[in-house]
């Protein structure tokens, strides 16, 4: 499996975290040195291990935005 390469540029924030310390965090992340994109995933208190999870654009967040405020 190839390697990928993440550097998380901006922390935007910490959704809710488990009792064992992994917190499900909204970070804008680029992948492979391309364009940073809203990112939501868990992590390991040191950051050296993550879960899947979901990639947005900014265009995808938004329009994802406004179906959640029809909930």
């Amino acid at each position: 499996m190839p390697e990928i390469k993440y550097e998380i540029t901006e922390h935007l924030g910490v959704i809710s975290e488990t009792s064992r310390g992994w917190t499900r965090e909204v970070n804008m992340i680029s992948w492979n040195g391309r364009e940073p994109k809203v990112d939501v995933r868990d992590w390991s208190p040191d950051h050296s291990k993550m879960s899947k999870g979901l990639t947005f654009t900014k265009e995808e967040l938004l329009e994802l935005t406004k179906i959640a405020e029809k909930m």
